[in-house]
This record gives structure tokens, sequence and C-alpha cells, in this order.
């Protein structure tokens, strides 16, 4: 689901900016922080319960900021333990889209959720969250969905559609490794290595060639990959990538990468029909229901201490 359908967006900037004293007396409040609840290791303080009451306000929706936060925590523990990487890029160009959708500049969006008392990085937080939060239920409602593929095909076919068919990638990962305690002082140069390889790359059979000679560079042949098993961080550039070619140099957890497209084909069998039935039933099935069983299950096995 959209961050964007998911936000009341005439709340939030109905009657413009909010008044200078509402906002002074709800970071004040806030910088009074102590720890209210632990979730799973994560704190939830009593600032962030009082930026989430503040964002709560602006979206006119009632419940409990604490028990949003909780919420929230727990999302994030669950984020954490599948290993879904949110990088700061995605968060910042959702935040960005946020803003023009609005017909507003980042600025004046920054200048609207500081006076308000929400805050930039708190609403980077939520926006965070929700990315993570979406792709940990796509995954589940995968999973508990998975039928067989001659299944999928004859449920496909009763319904009077045909086999579908899928863009079959086969790839090759180039990974320009960077430790996290060198990130500040050797991303820059790393980037420039990246792209000066990147910028050179015509096909998979020449890549590790252009690698030898190079420190802290790994390249992984990942086989051929379904247009619906592309994973969401890559899956746009890829797309948009043309066959011997490779895609925009990004940032990630392991240091900076970029993905080479060694040939594609398109293809049509029941594995991709199984595939695309099971995403079609991701989108169209009861998400609230799942998004509650989800984190119904999450609570109950979670560790929360309230201070």
């Amino acid at each position: 689901m959209s961050i964007l359908r998911r936000l009341a967006i005439p709340a939030l900037l109905s009657g413009g900016m909010v008044a200078p004293f509402a906002a002074v007396s709800l970071v004040t409040a806030a910088h009074a922080s102590e720890i209210k609840h632990v979730v799973n290791n994560i704190p939830v303080t009593s600032y962030d319960i009082a930026r989430r009451s503040a964002f709560m306000k602006l979206q006119r929706r009632n419940g409990s900021a604490s028990e949003a936060m909780i919420e929230q925590a727990l999302q994030m523990s669950e984020v954490a333990r599948l290993r879904i990487n949110i990088p700061d890029k995605q968060v910042d160009d959702a935040y960005a889209r946020f803003a023009s959708g609005n017909k507003l500049g980042v600025a004046q969006l920054d200048q609207i959720l500081a006076q308000s008392g929400v805050t930039k990085q708190h609403f980077k937080d939520y926006i965070r969250a929700q990315i993570g939060w979406n792709q940990a239920l796509g995954a589940r409602a995968r999973s508990e969905g998975r039928i067989s593929e001659q299944d999928a095909v004859q449920r496909m076919l009763q319904k009077g559609g045909q086999k579908p068919t899928a863009t079959e990638y086969m790839l090759q990962q180039v990974i320009f490794v960077l430790p996290a305690s060198e990130r500040n002082a050797r991303m820059a140069t790393r980037k420039r290595e990246a792209e000066a390889m990147r910028a050179r790359f015509s096909g998979c059979d020449t890549t590790r060639e252009f690698a030898r000679g190079l420190i802290d560079v790994t390249v992984r042949d990942l086989g051929r990959i379904v247009a619906p098993e592309l994973p969401p961080d890559w899956e746009a550039p890829i797309k948009a990538t043309q066959p011997g070619k490779a895609t925009p140099v990004r940032e990630t957890d392991r240091g900076v990468e970029f993905i080479g497209i060694c040939s594609t084909r398109e293809v049509s069998d029941d594995r991709v029909a199984r595939m695309v039935f099971q995403n079609e039933a991701a989108e169209d099935g009861k998400v609230d229901e799942l998004a509650k069983k989800y984190m119904d299950e999450l609570r109950k096995n979670a560790r929360i201490v309230n201070r």
C-alpha cells in the first residue's frame, strides 16, 4: 500500500502553517525525553511519542500515540529480522515525492513538519517503517498464498485467462566492498571507481577481467531471475536497463553496487503462472486482515517492557 495513500494529505496541509506557540510547546515537552517502552530492545521514548502525537493530529487520526510507536518498533524489529534493507536514498526520494505530490518544495515540507512538532526525521522514520513493513507483508502474503504451479495455471485458465509471460533476466552483481568504518572517508572514491567500471560494462563476459587488479571488488553471477522475483529495491533500475548495460551505481549496506544485465528473454511456463498468481493474490487479497494477523503474531512473541 502506498505511503501517500495512507496519509490524510488535506489534514496535513489544512490551515497552512501550524501556530508557532503550538509547535514550541510540543517540541519543548518532547525534549524532556525518557524511555517509556522497550520493544525487542528498541527503545520508545517520550520524545518519540510526542512527535507521533503531533503527527496524528495533523492526520486528524484518533488513537494512542504510544501504541502507534510500539507498533512501529515491532515492524522495524521484523524488518531487521528479515534483513530487509531500506537505503537512505529510497526514503529521501519518497519524502521528496510526497512534497511534490502536495505541491510543496522539500524545504516547505521541512518547515511544516518542524512547526507542527512532528519534525522531518520523525516523518522519514515513519516512511522507512512503512516501506519495510510493506515488503515484509508482501513476503508473508506470497508465502501464505503459495500454491503449486499446476494449480495456478488451472485457476488462471478457469478465469478465462491465458498462461502469462514474463521477462527472464540473466544478471551479474558487482560490489565495491566498503566497511562501515570507512564509509565516510572512502565513499566518494569508491563511487568513482564503480562509475568508471560501469561505463566500461558491455556484457557479463568481461566483467571479471575489468575487476582484476581492483581492490575489494566482488563479481557475483546471479543467474536467471524472472521479473516477479526481482528484489524490490533493484526492480525499477533493472527493468529500465537494456541488455548489455548496467544499472546506475547505488550505495548499499555492503558498499557501492551495480547490476549488469547479461541478457533477457520472454518466458511462459507454469512457474511464471504461479508467481503471477501469487502476486495478484497478494495485491487483491485481504491485505488489512493479513497485516492485523501478522502484527498480532509479532506482538504475542515480542519482548515489550513498559517503564
